[in-house]
Order: C-alpha cells, then sequence, then structure tokens
C-alpha cells in the first residue's frame, strides 16, 4: 500500500454533527464541497419503497438515488453492490469458502447446496439516470452502470432503479430463518452505491468480509405482513400506524385493513441501513437520560434463562452507551437499537444484529463489541475493506475496556488474549501485513488475527510508546476530527502525535505495514551495568524494572530516538537508543539483583523468555 500523505482534517465542518443529538439537518453543508485542505466525500439520499412477500420471501423495490459528485473528478461510470448475488452456487463466496485452507464454519459448503428458491439475488430491471435509460450489466455481486452523459465535478444527479430480489437463506449475516428462527435479518439487502473517494472506486466482489460506504440520507418504507414487528436503522415515522411503540406506549385505536402494514423509517447521515423483522419479536425500550433511546427485539419464545439474559442486558446496554460516548465522543443519533437476528454478531447504522441464545457474559460481550462499532467503521467511516484494523482492532480496545470497567473484571491487560492470539501466528508462521486487502488474507486466521488482535494491539500498545492518558486523548482527537468522515491509517496516527508531540511514522509503517516482530532481551548484567539488546527487527521505546542487590527498586524508561520525544513517566528518563544500534548499555547507581523489561506487557515481544535477569 503506498504511503497514504493525505490528512483528513476538514476543520469543523462535521464535528458539530457529533455532539448533536440530532443529525437530521447537519449532514450535507459539510459533504457538498472541497474544503481548504483539499478533503472531499461523495454524497447520496436514497428514497425506497419495498414490498416483502413474507411467504416465498421475495421482495420488490424501487428506488430514487441523488448522488452529488463532490470529487473533482468527472464519472462516466458508477457501480453499485448488490450484494445478495454472493449467496448463489457458483458465486466468488461459494468458491472461496470451499478453497481456503480454513472456511468459516457458518458458510463451508452451504452456499453450493442452495436450491433455486433458497438462494439469494437482486436484479436490477430499470435504471435511468435524470429520467434517461443507462445501460448496465451485473457481474457477480457488482452493477456495472454506463452512463450516457458524466457526473460532473460537483455536479447532482438522480438515478431511479426498479429492482426485485429474493432473501437467502440465513448462511452470512443476512437472511431468511436462522438457527434461532428469527425469520428476517436484512442486512446488505438493497442496491448499494459504491464509494468512490481519492483512491477511486471501491468494487470488491462480496466474500462475506468488510464494506464501505457513502454518507447520506435513506427514506425507506416497507410493506409487511401486518403480524411482523420491525426494527433497524433510523427513527420510525408511523408508530401508531403500525401499533409500535417506538415513541411511545400508546395502543393505536385501528390499524389498517388487509394483510399488510407500511412501516417507514427515515436515517439522516448514515452509510448503511439495516433491519429485521419477525412475528415473535419482544420489543423492550430504555430512555438513557439526556441520551438516546435503546430499543431491543428479542424472540418471546427463548428459554427462561434467555429471556431474563435480555431483560440484564438493558441497563448494562445503557452503560456501554455512557462509556462510549464518555471515552470516544458522544453519540450523535436519537436511537439504537439491539436486535435478536444474523449469525453472531454484526455492527450497522443505530443498529446490531446479534444471536440470543447466549449465556449472560456472552451476550453481554457480543453487545459491546458490537455497539462498539458505532464509533469505529460507523461514525469513524474508515475503509474496512482495506484497513479492518481499523475497524475490529480498535473496537476490540474500546470494548474490552468497557467491559472490564463495568463488569468489573480488573484485569490488568484486558487486551491479553489479542497479545496470545498474536503470538500464535508469528510463531506459526501464518502472519500477514496489516496492509493486506479484507478479501485478500490467504487464511481466515490470518485475517481474523490481524484485523482483531494486531488492531487492537495498536492501540494497546500505542499506549506504552506514548502513555495510556495520550491514547485516550488521541482518541477524543480522532473521533472530533474525523467522525461522519473515511479516515486512513495516517488520521489516527496524526491525532496520536498532535496530542503526544511525538513522531510515530516509524510507529504506523512497522507494526501496519510490515510483519516485523519485537524482540528484547537483557544480554548481560555486570554489576551496576545493564546491556540489552534488540533482536527482533521493530524498534520500541524501552521500559526497565530494576531491583537493586538491597532489594530497592527503579524504573527506568529509554526513549526510541526517532520519536523525537518521551512519554508522561515518572520513571528514570535515560539517553535515548538510536533503532541502527544493536544493543544499549548503561549504569545504575548501585548492584543490580535482577532486571525486567516491559512489566506492564503491553509491548508485543513475541519471546519473554529473555526479557528477565536472571532468565526464568
Amino acid at each position: 500500500m503506498r504511503k497514504l500523505f493525505f490528512l483528513l482534517i476538514a476543520i469543523g465542518l462535521v464535528a458539530a454533527c457529533a455532539k448533536t443529538k440530532d443529525v437530521q439537518y447537519a449532514n450535507s453543508t459539510s459533504n457538498n464541497t472541497i474544503n481548504a485542505n483539499g478533503y472531499w466525500q461523495q454524497k447520496v439520499k436514497y428514497t425506497m419503497d419495498i414490498d416483502m412477500d413474507v411467504n416465498n420471501y421475495q421482495y420488490k423495490g424501487t428506488q430514487k438515488l441523488v448522488y452529488t459528485n463532490n470529487s473533482p473528478d468527472d464519472l462516466e461510470r458508477v457501480f453499485y453492490h448488490l450484494y445478495f448475488n454472493a449467496f448463489q452456487p457458483g458465486s466468488q463466496m461459494d468458491v472461496r469458502s470451499l478453497n481456503i485452507a480454513d472456511p468459516d464454519r457458518r458458510v463451508g459448503d452451504r452456499i453450493s447446496k442452495l436450491k433455486p428458491n433458497e438462494i439469494g439475488y437482486i436484479n436490477v430491471t430499470s435504471l435511468k439516470q435524470d429520467g434517461t435509460a443507462v445501460s448496465y450489466q451485473t457481474v457477480g455481486t457488482i452493477l456495472e452502470v454506463a452512463l450516457q452523459k458524466p457526473i460532473k465535478a460537483g455536479e447532482t444527479v438522480t438515478f431511479d432503479m426498479v429492482f426485485d430480489a429474493q432473501v437467502p437463506v440465513q448462511i452470512r449475516r443476512s437472511g431468511r430463518n436462522s438457527k434461532e428462527n428469527v425469520a428476517l435479518s436484512m442486512a446488505q439487502w438493497y442496491p448499494k452505491m459504491a464509494e468512490y473517494d481519492f483512491q477511486g472506486w471501491h468494487t470488491p466482489p462480496y466474500i462475506a468480509r468488510e464494506f464501505h460506504g457513502v454518507w447520506g440520507d435513506f427514506d425507506v418504507t416497507l410493506h409487511i405482513d401486518k403480524n411482523y414487528v420491525v426494527g433497524g436503522t433510523g427513527y420510525l415515522q408511523n408508530p401508531q400506524e403500525v401499533g409500535h411503540n417506538y415513541e411511545d406506549n400508546t395502543i393505536p385505536l385501528n390499524l389498517p385493513e388487509g394483510d399488510k402494514l407500511t412501516w417507514r423509517f427515515k436515517a439522516p447521515n448514515v452509510h448503511d441501513f439495516m433491519w429485521a423483522a419477525d412475528p415473535a419479536y419482544n420489543h423492550d425500550k430504555l430512555q438513557i437520560k439526556n441520551g438516546p433511546t435503546l430499543h431491543f427485539l428479542y424472540k418471546n419464545n427463548l428459554d427462561a434463562q434467555y429471556l431474563q439474559n435480555w431483560k440484564d442486558l438493558q441497563p448494562k446496554t445503557a452503560e456501554l452507551m455512557s462509556y462510549f460516548s464518555e471515552n470516544v465522543g458522544e453519540y450523535p443519533y436519537k436511537q439504537y437499537s439491539v436486535i435478536q437476528g444474523g449469525d453472531g454478531g454484526m455492527e450497522y447504522a443505530m443498529a446490531t444484529l446479534i444471536t440470543g441464545k447466549r449465556k449472560f457474559g456472552s451476550l453481554f460481550g457480543v453487545t459491546a463489541h458490537e455497539m462498539a462499532h458505532t464509533w469505529f467503521q460507523f461514525l469513524l467511516a474508515s475503509n474496512e475493506s482495506l484497513h479492518p484494523w481499523m475497524d475490529e482492532g480498535f473496537t476490540s480496545y474500546i470494548s474490552n475496556k468497557a467491559e472490564n470497567e463495568i463488569l468489573n473484571e480488573n484485569k490488568a491487560n484486558p487486551h491479553a488474549g489479542s497479545y496470545r492470539g498474536y503470538r500464535a501466528i508469528v510463531s506459526r508462521g501464518y502472519e500477514e501485513a496489516l496492509t493486506t486487502h479484507a478479501d485478500r488474507y490467504h487464511t481466515n486466521w490470518a485475517y481474523g488475527t490481524a484485523s482483531y488482535s494486531k488492531g487492537n494491539i495498536f492501540l494497546s500498545q500505542l499506549e506504552y510508546v506514548i502513555g495510556s492518558e495520550n491514547v485516550a486523548k488521541g482518541l477524543k482527537k480522532y473521533f472530533t476530527d474525523f467522525s461522519f468522515k473515511h479516515p486512513t491509517p495516517n488520521d489516527i496516527k496524526r491525532s496520536m502525535e498532535k496530542v503526544s508531540g511525538i513522531h510515530l511514522d516509524w510507529y504506523l509503517n512497522e507494526w501496519a505495514q510490515t510483519t516485523h516482530t519485537i524482540d528484547y532481551g537483557v544480554q548481560s548484567v555486570e554489576g551496576s551495568t545493564i546491556t540489552l539488546e534488540r533482536i527482533g527487527k521493530m524498534p520500541m521505546p524501552i521500559d526497565v524494572e530494576v531491583t537493586y542487590t538491597d532489594d530497592t527498586k527503579e524504573n527506568y524508561t529509554i526513549p526510541l530516538r526517532i520519536m523525537r520525544g518521551v512519554k508522561p513517566t515518572k520513571a528514570t528518563i535515560l539517553e535515548d537508543w538510536a533503532w541502527a544500534f544493536p544493543t544499549y548499555t548503561f549504569k545504575t547507581a548501585k548492584p543490580v539483583k535482577s532486571v525486567v523489561i516491559d512489566k506492564s506487557g503491553l509491548m508485543a515481544d513475541v519471546k519473554l523468555d529473555n526479557n528477565t535477569y536472571p532468565s526464568k
């Protein structure tokens, strides 16, 4: 991956959106022009009308998409994602699952065995640009559109589309009739405009990995069997018409006649839209003081223990919302929904789908992780296809900290599991660089470890490099500067540099763009002279705890010279260590009894047995 020199600053344009409880109107001005720093992003406005047949799981839809080209380029083609097309025998998702060394057990060979009435598809039957028909072709999960007239830089056009679709059997994320008998988990269900940014078009085929979307507004009208309860992204516009207590507990006097009800949702300033529906959903609400309303939708026929877990989850979810808002940035929307559905846990705009038959600890844990994604990838909308570690890793970091505090786990290092996972894959030789595209990791193990574990360690280890207080400040600055935008790896680096005053280009390069490993050791101790050695390729600042022969202790910090600074510390600061030198020697005031490198355990040293003297 080429070095990312593009600094997304866009001062003040969208930060105000992140500080308001209602972003309905705070979504256009900031996206419509190229600002003084050269940053731009495209803008969409979807209006969709969907008619769902719950008997055959097919639906028909119309879509009006107002597309604003804020780029400096004229666009001669556009592209849509048709994700449901992946759930067909012979698709790239199917073939990839059949050939990868460690297939996802949820997928396996299941797609290859789907019958015609079980597959998924989205079939576009008509598409017009400003009233004029355009030519298009479906290529797997991508609709390629050749425009009759280019979309000029700064121009807004309207696409009108008619499509029909079928919901696949639940296999991965989306689908019908999950293992927990949730009828409809509707994620990645509509023709979605692909993202065009400073790197060009992003049109990877869907193989069940990650996403990248255009910021915009959604207005979705859904016609569905009147026995179904619906929840998901956005704000319900007509709660009384559908007899649903989304906004209050008033029971309507009359429901419309006929077999279907019409649900209408609006979602301002998001980059995706998900919904779920089932006739047996319980719906609970919890209003957070001076905050959003939390919605919980779960099957009313769960075993008693699971039903109780869903009740117990609700106040803890409010604590999670408060934790993330306080430690990253204020949640800007008026609602958030936790919905039983999907195949595990997956985040979406204003909502998550999670499986519901779980012990309480598991139910809380998956909710913590998926809710944290609201900040990392939804509000801070990094390209998770290119940089899944900025999404999964940062989410793991903040959700681990939240769980540790809210559940009073009192773990010295709540990220210890990520370190174990990282060291395991390094020792087995399966590690791949974080610059690898999410779809292109050779194994699911390499993808998962890189994205979740190594991405998590990027931040937890940064506490070791620049100090935990600076990482905490850096996350808040990152949110302030880049929420409602598409930040890159360089942006998180710059946020941390600005709050700490420490240079971190070496850190981003070594940890994210190579597979260099960290290995430091105590080479020798002679009286009061200590010599350390760098064995691994990746350099780091070094913290050392020295115990003297009189059993007193002293902590030392050795800055890395290319940092051009040192973290806040109470330790004795020694002369910096230039990375080109393989060894470093310093003298203490008294004879040395023992030495420990990095007692915090936050440095991801891959060989720990040489970190102490005497060796263990």
